[in-house]
């Protein structure tokens, strides 16, 4: 079974970037300046490198009126454009990981399974819940922090 990893789409972003920092924290928005490893970005799927601008923001990615309604906290690299991914081609950001936590869930956003997978073996674990009927969706977490990573659907 192919899937496909879908980042977030930069336009939602945009009216964001080069605001002032005032104007940012009145959003609860926190700008940084990376000084190492560990700032993925949600629409490019890599880790934003030293010295560059991220905004730290909470973002609602499962708006579904369930239980599993859930916000965390996103880093967004500024003045990033789109980027998709190929089917079955795994992110940067995934890949700089030893593990994912991945959560399935059916179509009107209830939680149907859940798995923490070493990256090595993250296509079979995709495969392994999306092969389940009931799965819509999966959403993948950095297993550390817990973050929201990105979404996966069947391709």
């Amino acid at each position: 079974m192919s899937f496909v990893v879908s980042a977030l789409p930069a336009g939602q972003f945009q009216p964001l970037f080069g605001l002032p920092d005032e104007a940012l924290a009145e959003r609860g928005i926190v700008r940084r300046t990376v000084d190492g490893p560990g700032s993925p970005c949600r629409v490019t799927l890599e880790d934003a490198r030293p010295g560059e601008t991220v905004l730290l923001m909470n973002y609602e990615h499962q708006p579904a009126d369930t239980p599993f309604r859930s916000r965390h906290a996103i880093f967004v690299r500024e003045g990033v454009e789109d980027r998709s991914f190929a089917p079955g081609e795994i992110p940067p950001a995934f890949a700089a990981r030893q593990f994912l936590s991945l959560r399935a869930f059916d179509a009107s956003g209830m939680m149907i399974d859940a798995d923490i997978t070493p990256t090595a073996e993250l296509d079979a674990a995709i495969e392994r819940l999306l092969a389940n009927p009931q799965a819509a969706y999966l959403h993948a977490h950095y297993a550390g922090a817990g973050c929201y990573a990105a979404r996966i659907d069947r391709a």
